[in-house]
């Protein structure tokens, strides 16, 4: 398969050799331009018309009993190398103009040459340099005329005829050069658009795949854990219970625990599910040009996390043994508080009801302001993968997550886990999969995230905006 945005060269037989030249390498250099089909085609049509043209004023001009003896000698081999010379006016179109320039001063049989040399100069050579090459060959052509070929009255009116005619075929080619340079300069414009499209297409596919790796392992990290937890606590119990140290587990703890893991597992697939659907639905429903599609996309989406979740994320950690204090400070408690205010533990003073601006377009009344969506996900993802970290290497260990910030101040967001005991900084590991994706996240958001060892805790602290 091709590359996106790879160029695919246009069939050469129907081009010039120029622009099938230019299709392949760029501009082509003079006098190494290979001829297609078309250019070959197109010589042979010139020559022939060369050929045609002096056999006609051959015959013209042997009726010219007033020409000198030498111009009708030299009429026919002047000429024949008009017309040999333009098989070679594609690679050297000056040269051949020059050389021609003798046969058109003295010899009428060159006439039909003429024309095709005049337009392959206008055609493959800049005006500039063409038109002092034009100008010696009209001024060289208008004394013969003058003087021989025409001894009468009329002169002046047949040098001006023929001034027009060749004229107009020098712009003729001229008009043909615009055109292929214009088709040139588009071609270039649509291969760096290509080339542009191209890399914008790989950055927006590593962006998605980077998007994707995160809502990953966003989703199964935290689930994972919780089950990792609830099995390790039934082997440590069962081993425990077989070197006689416990008492075995009951029935009904058994069931319980086995219910935990089923519960967790159940749900990890469920949001896997949600995160698959809405990725096809989205690949469905690309809205293009005019389309209206999109919107269903939107439609079918799960339900994203919010800063209310948090609460629920909390107690899920606690129910698995995970000791938690969940702390929300200032504008940002309303929104942690937010529709579970009874159970979430929280340790924190109620917000000042001045803290709750009215809102005279809200439906039901005084609205509070809360962040953005997406800088809400942002905020539960970091307390999940706080709490995953900590689970993973801090066990039993109590977590302390802290939640502030108020409108203008920006939202701080922390999860603090004591170090384990005899770990020194350097033990403890480095950033993986979670926290570089965290950090994409976070900067994406235009805030800023840090982690590491600060007086016996590892500490993970983002601030985030909220305008």
């Amino acid at each position: 398969m091709s590359e996106p945005g790879a160029r695919h060269p246009l069939p050469r037989s129907p081009l010039p050799g120029e622009l099938a030249a230019a299709g392949r390498t760029g501009p082509p250099e003079a006098g190494r331009v290979r001829r297609t089909p078309r250019d070959w085609a197109v010589d042979c049509l010139a020559f022939g018309w060369a050929l045609l043209c002096g056999a006609v004023l051959l015959r013209v001009v042997a009726d010219y009993d007033h020409l000198p003896l030498w111009i009708r000698a030299l009429d026919v081999p002047l000429g024949a190398l008009a017309c040999l010379a333009l098989w070679w006016r594609r690679s050297y179109p000056v040269t051949v103009a020059l050389i021609g320039i003798p046969a058109m001063s003295f010899a009428n049989t060159s006439v039909g040459a003429a024309t095709v040399i005049l337009l392959n100069l206008g055609l493959r050579v800049p005006w500039q340099r063409a038109l002092p090459v034009v100008a010696l060959c009209i001024v060289t052509v208008a004394p013969y005329v003058l003087v021989y070929s025409v001894p009468h009255e009329g002169g002046w009116a047949v040098a001006s005829f023929i001034l027009a005619y060749y004229l107009a075929f020098f712009s003729w080619g001229s008009a043909l050069r615009a055109r292929r340079l214009l088709v040139l300069k588009l071609r270039e414009d649509a291969d760096r658009e290509r080339a542009e499209h191209a890399r914008r297409l790989a950055d927006s596919r590593r962006a998605e795949r980077a998007a994707i790796a995160r809502e990953m392992h966003d989703v199964l990290a935290h689930r994972i854990s919780l089950l990792s937890v609830h099995a390790g606590a039934l082997v440590y119990r069962t081993k425990q219970t077989d070197a006689g140290r416990a008492p075995a587990l009951s029935g009904a703890e058994i069931v319980e625990s086995a219910q935990v893991i089923r519960d967790n597992a159940h749900q990890a697939l469920e949001e896997l599910h949600d995160m698959l659907r809405v990725l096809r639905s989205d690949e469905r429903h690309e809205p293009g040009p005019g389309d209206r599609r999109g919107a269903t996309a939107d439609s079918t989406a799960a339900p994203q996390p919010r800063m209310a979740d948090i609460a629920h994320l909390v107690e899920e950690a606690r129910a698995a043994g995970q000791q938690i204090d969940l702390r929300a400070e200032g504008r940002a408690a309303t929104c942690v508080r937010d529709e579970a205010p009874d159970s979430t533990g929280l340790r924190d003073e109620v917000p000042d009801p001045d803290d709750v601006r009215d809102d005279p377009s809200g439906p039901t009344g005084p609205q509070r302001p809360v962040p953005r969506s997406q800088v809400q996900r942002t905020a539960y993802r970091l307390v999940q993968e706080g709490l995953t970290n900590a689970r993973k290497h801090a066990p039993g260990a109590r977590v302390t997550v802290r939640v502030a910030g108020a409108p203008g101040a920006g939202l701080t967001v922390e999860v603090r886990s004591p170090l384990p005991v005899g770990v020194t900084t350097s033990e403890i590991p480095g950033a993986g999969a979670g926290l570089t994706g965290l950090r994409e996240r976070v900067e994406l958001d235009g805030g800023s995230l840090e982690h590491g060892s600060r007086e016996g805790a590892f500490v993970l602290r983002a601030r985030l905006p909220w305008p």
